[in-house]
């Protein structure tokens, strides 16, 4: 999947939560992703805590987090 298609799962919204990005439907913060990943969590662990979210959301996020800045907000 290519990263603009991937980068297309964040969103970051004024409104919720506080404009963080987070994984495009839903209320889970990219950064607490990345931290869980970077502890040493696995992808699959990571999809067995939040079962609604694909392999590809937890991409998104590392190619979030790789230094793009992401969708625009408008």
């Amino acid at each position: 999947m290519a990263a603009q298609d991937l980068l297309a799962r964040i969103t970051r919204d004024p409104n919720i939560c506080s404009g963080k990005p987070c994984i495009r439907g839903h209320r889970i913060w990219v950064s607490l992703i990345l931290e869980w990943l970077a502890g040493g969590m696995s992808v699959e662990a990571v999809l067995r805590h939040y079962p609604d979210l694909e392999p590809e959301d937890i991409q998104a996020c590392i190619a979030y987090g790789a230094g793009s800045d992401g969708p625009s907000d408008g």
